[in-house]
């Protein structure tokens, strides 16, 4: 088997087809939608993609050390690189399950999990209302309106959630505004005001939940270490289960100083790209859960890798999940498999129309679980209305053909 083109499209989600001579094909996904990095991620996709045409896609552990080492940039080479080669690997294991008639976690060892227990994510923009403010997120600033959220995803059968209590300043401003804005004040000291508000949303959310509500600390990686610490001390009483990107990643000492001075497990690993980024966490032991995007840091192949460095260390595993429908199928194939799996991320932004006609099958949460599908390959596909309407590119044939 040989792969003949890949078809790579841009539209709310970064994503390629890989095509084959044996006709099938394998869906893989860029994790570059949110930011402001998905041009390039479009753009790395169609660089990559001109390397593997002609090459076997069962060959996975090829192909990306063929990306790694021979495209220069491969190594260390950062987040659009890593999400290019993402994409890649996700297809062609998507290619490999199919071939095979054998959904991907399969491949992967088999089953260690028949249910994957899932958390309502991202609660501060509430919960479900993307649908109802026709896909406009809005931010909640009332510690009123978190309980609101929290009591509407329990009501939905969640036993965990996560929330970003400091994203909403003190003052409701529209999303673009407060997001451009957010951790701007958040440096060096904690401003009393803020810290207050901060503290009264998770409050809110623990009476919303009760005791066995397991609540997720989102930072966004916008505090400092001081700052991070000041906040953690004042949330412990509400029994938080961990906190994620306390700070941004960029040096695991800062980690290890936040984890000195609170009780609170730490996480991070969305913005960790390849084994390579994760190393020095797992090697200091400075974070309790690893968050690991299949989808920027390199697929399934290297995902792999980090839960198995993860599992030596006694790190727990819950993928990083803020995509399209693609991505969202991937973390659940190697979640499946995984041994140290915790929990699956379900995104707020998951009600949105642009996700749930994004891909073929409607696959979503039942009753705060998600059930792996059987389907072979990921279990997902792009739709044909994603297909006909965003924008794509073909490598193939010796050339690359735009349409739209």
């Amino acid at each position: 088997m040989k792969i003949t083109s890949v078809e790579c499209y841009k539209g709310p989600f970064i994503t390629v087809k890989v095509n084959t001579d044996e006709g099938i094909s394998g869906f893989g996904e860029a994790g570059l939608s949110y930011g402001a990095c998905q041009t390039a991620a479009w753009g790395n996709c169609q660089d990559f993609a001109k390397l593997v045409i002609g090459l076997d896609p069962f060959d996975t552990e090829k192909i990306y050390e063929h990306l790694h080492r021979h495209t220069f940039w491969g190594m260390n080479g950062g987040v659009t690189v890593s999400a290019a080669m993402a994409a890649i690997d996700i297809a062609c294991w998507d290619i490999k399950g199919k071939a095979l008639g054998l959904p991907v976690y399969k491949l992967l060892g088999g089953k260690t999990h028949d249910v994957l227990r899932t958390y309502a994510s991202q609660l501060q923009t509430g919960w479900k209302t993307l649908v109802e403010r026709e896909d406009k997120a809005v931010l909640l600033y009332d510690p009123k309106d978190y309980y609101d959220a929290v009591k509407d995803a329990v009501a939905d059968g969640y036993d965990a959630v996560k929330i970003d209590p400091c994203f909403a300043g003190l003052e409701p401003e529209d999303f673009a505004t407060a997001y451009l804005k957010r951790g701007d004040n958040l440096k060096g000291v904690y401003p009393a005001a803020l810290r207050r508000i901060a503290v009264e949303r998770i409050a809110a959310a623990r009476e919303a939940g009760g005791e066995d509500l397991d609540i997720i600390i989102e930072i966004h990686g916008t505090l400092d270490a001081n700052t991070a610490v000041d906040l953690a001390n004042a949330l412990e009483p509400y029994r938080i289960l961990y906190y994620e990107e306390p700070t941004m990643p960029s040096n695991p000492k800062v980690f290890n100083y936040i984890k000195s001075k609170t009780n609170i497990p730490l996480a991070t690993g969305e913005r960790c790209y390849t084994r390579w980024g994760f190393r020095q966490f797992f090697e200091d032991r400075s974070i309790s859960i690893a968050q690991p995007d299949l989808c920027n840091t390199g697929g399934i192949t290297e995902g792999k890798k980090i839960a198995d460095m993860a599992a030596v260390y006694d790190i727990g595993v819950q993928c990083h999940a803020c995509g399209g429908p693609i991505a969202t199928a991937a973390a659940i194939q190697l979640e499946t498999a995984i041994p140290n799996f915790v929990m699956h991320e379900f995104h707020n932004g998951n009600f949105q129309s642009k996700f749930r006609r994004g891909g073929k099958y409607d696959w979503m949460p039942e009753n705060g679980k998600f059930y792996v599908s059987d389907r072979p390959g990921i279990g997902q596909e792009m739709s044909e209305e994603a297909m006909a309407t965003y924008e794509k590119v073909v490598i193939g044939a010796g050339k690359a053909s735009l349409g739209l």
